[in-house]
């Protein structure tokens, strides 16, 4: 049970570039950052308005000389000083990603990035090389993994409880975009333009959450062909999508479906997850974190709670709250952040025997995130075909 003892020698150095006040997901990047002493907040680059940002980041404490105007100033300010940070979070809009990761990359600072990552793996091969090159981590905040009843269910596949895997259903829908665009806040405006969003809106937006989240549910099995379809119900969202349905096949045979939608009216956001295999099922929402849905086939379903002594120990390991509370949003950030932190250090100290068993969702799997949108794009693009994943 995580219970807030550091794991690393002291705290890592922190900025942030967006994130500011008017942002959707700084709060939750702090969230998880700020939680367990593993990241202090020394500076950043909060805000396309340099003014506001400088007067948010000095409500978060930061010092004013340290509130930059742009991620360019940040790290030229910041690499002057014997206290300058030594790792960057990432918040701002898609089309920025590459630039900023990279600038950060070549001044010597690990990076912590929104998803999906880039535009394309040619970008993310492209970073993974740098990281390599200058001994540096590239984390990505797929904020939802850390829920230790997703950990549950990863080791009951690997533990063969489930049997094959043969079925894997997943969604994650909302309607929150199910009327027009008309008076549209910015975070929707650039999330439905392909210049700033890059070649999908809700498959990147939401869906790449979903494929994350089965690959490491199911590291075994390799995604050997999938077929997209998607549709801006809202037309003036085209070429972007606000709703798509991807079939996949697997390597050992198993088949699944995948649903994200932004315009399912009525819906206020959940996330869904189901493996089905040979033997049994498993169960996952969102929306009821602490409980996952076991079911034997022939035995009566049963409901598993987190923090219970009966689940396994990779589950067990990363609870916070115990049994009688409820884990949210903000644990399973806390442990992402956590992971990446400890990556950081062992990448810090060569620590290359912690790096290659320590699990994270570092560059590799922004990449596959990346390598599946490109494949859903294709897809749709030729008219919901069939195409080979690799």
């Amino acid at each position: 049970m995580i219970n807030g003892e550091r794991t690393i020698s002291r705290p890592l150095r922190w900025a942030m570039v967006g994130g500011g006040r008017t942002g959707q997901v700084g709060y939750k990047h702090r969230t998880g950052a700020l939680r367990d002493g593993t990241y202090q907040l020394l500076a950043g680059a909060f805000d396309l308005d340099a003014a506001r940002g400088r007067d948010f980041g000095v409500r978060l404490g930061v010092a004013a000389d340290r509130c930059y105007a742009t991620y360019e100033e940040l790290i030229k300010g910041e690499a002057g000083r014997a206290d300058g940070v030594e790792v960057v979070s990432v918040a701002t809009p898609n089309f920025t990603h590459y630039e900023i990761t990279k600038a950060c990359l070549k001044a010597g600072l690990h990076v912590i990035c929104e998803k999906p990552l880039f535009f394309t793996t040619a970008e993310c091969d492209e970073i993974a090389a740098l990281a390599k090159e200058k001994n540096l981590v590239v984390g990505v905040t797929y904020g939802f993994t850390g829920h230790p009843l997703v950990h549950q269910m990863a080791a009951m596949v690997k533990k063969s409880l489930l049997g094959d895997i043969r079925i894997v259903d997943l969604a994650y829908t909302h309607g929150f975009n199910a009327g027009d665009d008309t008076g549209a806040g910015e975070a929707v405006r650039w999330r439905t333009n392909p210049k700033t969003a890059g070649p999908t809106f809700v498959l990147g937006d939401i869906g790449t959450h979903l494929y994350y989240l089965s690959e490491l549910v199911l590291p075994h099995l390799k995604l050997e062909k999938l077929l997209c379809d998607r549709k801006a119900f809202i037309p003036t969202r085209a070429p972007l999508e606000d709703h798509a349905t991807v079939l996949m096949h697997y390597d050992n045979g198993a088949r699944a479906r995948l649903w994200v939608s932004s315009v399912d009216a009525g819906n206020m956001g959940s996330q869904r997850y189901r493996f089905v295999g040979s033997k049994a099922s498993v169960a996952w929402s969102d929306s009821h974190p602490d409980q996952l849905v076991y079911e034997v086939q022939g035995e009566p379903g049963r409901i598993l709670h987190h923090g219970m002594p009966y689940l396994e120990p990779e589950s067990l390991a990363i609870d916070r709250m115990g049994a009688l509370h409820t884990e949210g949003l903000g644990d399973s950030w806390s442990n992402i952040y956590l992971w990446i932190a400890e990556a950081i250090d062992a990448a810090r100290r060569g620590d290359a025997a912690f790096l290659k068993t320590h699990h994270y969702p570092g560059i590799h799997a922004g990449t596959e995130g990346v390598r599946w949108l490109e494949a859903c794009v294709r897809s749709a693009d030729a008219g919901a075909a069939w195409v080979d994943f690799h």
